[in-house]
């Protein structure tokens, strides 16, 4: 999924005639904290909520004072990661969208790119997210697959993060049911390490009730 996929055709861009009263209060319709500021198709910057207060501008034209833009942007063929990175690192709310000569083409918001990172994510699909802990050098993800359609289920996603002050990383898998409990026993049974799992509450009782009556069962020995 490109930037040029997620832009948004409502918001719009500022003029520097615009008035800082203007661009507060389309900030306030559409719930955002920047807007960008284009003369014709040039993208001059983004400009702030937070700058209009501090230069005490609302009923003056955003061209009637020196401002020191930032100018953040992503081009049109960029991927959705690229957005988000570029949007996180900056805490954004809105994301200017160029195309390669650098005409602006429009913007890219927070809500559009988390409703379509969870399109692009499966979130809106049915089933259980597991989180596994695993050693960088063990890590295979051919085998996590294999484990997963062995109980006759399929990865709709997969995430991991990691730091740099360990070698462990976390593996988070968005699989296509919502009953893991069978997939929970057979990592455990490869020595994975299951720092999560997400469960229907039924669910996951009758999982931690088999466990219980193994226990006992072990017990009686």
């Amino acid at each position: 999924m490109l930037a040029k996929d997620l832009m948004s055709d409502l918001v719009p861009a500022l003029k520097t005639s615009d008035t800082g009263s203007q661009a507060l209060a389309w900030m306030d319709i559409f719930r955002i904290s920047h807007l960008p500021i284009v003369n014709l198709s040039e993208f001059l910057g983004l400009i702030s909520d937070k700058d209009i207060y501090d230069l005490n501008m609302a009923e003056e034209a955003i061209g009637s004072h020196s401002l020191s833009l930032f100018s953040p942007f992503v081009f049109l063929d960029q991927h959705i990661y690229e957005v988000i990175e570029l949007a996180s690192r900056l805490n954004l709310s809105v994301v200017p969208v160029l195309d390669r000569k650098n005409n602006y083409l429009g913007l890219i918001t927070l809500n559009d790119l988390v409703e379509h990172f969870a399109d692009l994510s499966a979130l809106k699909h049915p089933g259980g997210i597991l989180v596994l802990e695993v050693n960088q050098n063990d890590y295979s993800l051919t085998e996590i697959s294999q484990i997963v359609e062995s109980n006759d289920a399929k990865i709709l996603s997969l995430y991991i993060s990691s730091s740099d002050s360990t070698t462990l990383m976390e593996v988070t898998l968005k699989i296509n049911r919502t009953d893991l409990s069978s997939i929970i026993k057979t990592f455990e049974r490869y020595e994975y390490s299951i720092k999560a799992s997400y469960l229907k509450d039924a669910e996951e009782e009758m999982m931690y009730h088999d466990r219980y009556e193994l226990f006992m069962k072990y017990l009686n020995i």
